[in-house]
């Protein structure tokens, strides 16, 4: 357990320069017992209001999202080198969030009724469960934590958001959005500790629920602690996402989408595009072309709006990525462009086109985080879908095809929480998003991620 009054501070490191920029004083445990009994003392007021009032928060909330877009794009570049013009995109779509719950939240959590004798009235009412904890990643800093707070918080609940310790000053900014919409004092709170107390406070009973976005050992940690105290939990986890290009393909567009959806955010995102399983017919042609785009990319200063892709989030993560890229070469693989990190200041790692990538290597059985593509060369439809599931997560994947009715069938073949045909994976607020296997369990968005977090209660009448 963090000590009281045991105060230790987090650096944040501008992954473009290498240089620290701020440095924020983390919480000791009476902080974070303060904001435990604040968040129950909240709860209970938080509850009481009806869902068209909190719908109405959230208008409020996107208001001073979209007045302040800039100011709070600029602060996710400087701490994790998202492109500019990609961290504007992320916050603009956080404020899309708040539009579609405003809108749908009352509807999502209308009571249901049921069959019942006669003079008798049966019915599903969703009540809040309470304070939710939330361990979120650095990757889109800003989405994760309003994707999960979001729609927990409408549904009547509270949350205490403990961010990744490279982005405390976006932590701090969305506890400020909420203030600045209006949101009554602790129905949204960050706590800026690292990752030693995160198990006293997932144990203590005023947490009633837990919700984490990251790598599989970090959601087995949290899911056995949530576990013991018999917590629900959600858990959106890591994923090696298929890109399945067939013979029937329209290869423009799979081959713009597909580097896209390799490098945006530097390639480091759970549901990026990281298996490219091309079918024979078409495998040669779009390597080179592939090739080409990639190498056309501007990577460069994360605040230039021209840059396609900036820095890796720190420089342990692109030593680590490089690692893998060595050891999956040394294995047998070749690499097409890139494979080496950039000369210059900053974590630069470039786009990486892997050939020839063959079993048992980190590009094949591992989920490589930055902006490394590995392509497999398939004989047919068969044998990519095969190679599709072949995999221990199971997180998201993308088909590509000019017959929607065979980009259907293959989709319902593949072992994946979410399959787009002709389109990149991505999380968008009006439909589920989830993984299957490693890649956790839960859903979060629509009108079933707004429900993981209440109580399906029956009201039965005589």
């Amino acid at each position: 357990m963090v000590e009281e009054n045991d105060h230790s501070s987090m650096e944040v490191i501008n992954p473009a320069t290498g240089e620290e920029t701020e440095s924020y004083e983390e919480d000791d445990w009476a902080e974070i017992d303060t904001a435990l009994d604040r968040a129950v003392d909240t709860f209970e007021d938080w509850r009481q209001r009806s869902v068209r009032e909190r719908e109405q928060f959230l208008v409020d909330l996107a208001d001073v999202i979209r007045d302040e877009k800039h100011h709070y794009a600029e602060l996710m570049t400087r701490e994790m080198g998202k492109p500019i013009s990609q961290a504007i995109a992320e916050i603009e779509k956080c404020a899309w969030l708040c539009d579609h719950y405003a809108s749908h939240a009352g509807t999502y959590l209308q009571e249901e009724q049921h069959p019942s004798p006669p003079g008798t009235s049966v019915k599903t009412v969703h009540d809040p469960l309470g304070p939710v904890l939330a361990v979120m990643p650095w990757n889109f800093p800003f989405w994760q934590a309003l994707r999960f707070s979001v729609p927990y918080i409408t549904a009547g609940n509270v949350g205490l958001l403990k961010h990744a310790s490279n982005v405390p000053g976006c932590a701090l900014a969305i506890e400020e959005l909420y203030e600045k919409a209006g949101y009554p004092e602790g129905v949204f709170q960050t706590l800026v500790v690292g990752s030693d107390p995160v198990d006293d406070i997932l144990a203590d009973e005023r947490i009633r629920a837990a919700t984490l976005t990251g790598s599989g050992p970090a959601g087995r940690a949290v899911a056995s602690k949530a576990g013991e105290q018999l917590k629900k939990t959600v858990l959106e986890l890591g994923g090696s996402d298929p890109f399945v290009v067939l013979e029937d393909a329209d290869l423009d567009a799979a081959v713009e989408t597909g580097t896209r959806a390799r490098n945006q955010n530097g390639g480091q995102s759970c549901i990026a595009a990281k298996r490219f399983i091309v079918v024979d017919d078409v495998y040669d042609e779009y390597i080179d072309r592939f090739t080409e785009e990639f190498e056309a990319l501007t990577i460069g200063d994360p605040m230039d709006e021209e840059t396609d892709v900036g820095p890796q989030a720190r420089r342990d993560l692109m030593e680590g990525l490089h690692e893998q890229v060595i050891a999956s070469v040394d294995a047998g693989a070749t690499a097409i462009t890139g494979g080496e990190p950039l000369d210059r200041e900053g974590a630069y790692y470039p786009p990486t086109i892997l050939a020839d990538v063959p079993e048992n290597c980190p590009a094949s059985d591992e989920e490589l985080f930055g902006p490394v593509a590995a392509v497999f060369r398939v004989a047919d439809e068969s044998a990519a879908i095969e190679m599709a599931n072949d995999t221990q997560f199971g997180l998201g994947a993308s088909v590509w095809t000019e017959d929607r009715d065979r980009g259907e069938r293959v989709a319902r073949e593949i072992d994946a929480g979410c399959v787009y045909v002709n389109q990149l994976v991505k999380s968008d607020p009006r439909v589920p998003f989830g993984g299957v296997k490693e890649s956790g369990y839960g859903r979060e968005l629509s009108g079933i991620g707004i429900k993981e977090f209440v109580n399906r209660k029956t009201v039965w009448v005589e």
